[in-house]
């Protein structure tokens, strides 16, 4: 699976992307969020507040974290986007 990592997450976690062989159990995106707070005190921190981070699935927008991850090849995550 490929994770990328976007603005003060990246900065947060120190990784622009990584490739990574998800554990069996995570089949969901709440389960991989919080997997991947467990792999590091960098990671945590970043992921401190879920309703900050933003998540996309193979390019396309997840606002449900129950969404399932089967299939998905690149998941995302970034913070809510502003314009002005």
């Amino acid at each position: 699976m490929k994770i990328l990592y976007f603005a003060w997450i990246r900065e947060r976690t120190g990784i622009a992307q990584e490739e990574v062989d998800l554990p069996g159990e995570i089949k969901t995106v709440e389960g991989f969020l919080n997997w991947l707070k467990t792999r590091g005190e960098e990671f945590d921190y970043a992921l401190e507040n879920p309703s900050a981070v933003r998540v996309a699935l193979d390019r396309e927008h997840c606002s449900d974290f129950s969404q399932p991850l089967a299939g998905v090849n690149e998941i995302a995550l970034f913070p809510p986007m502003t314009g002005g």
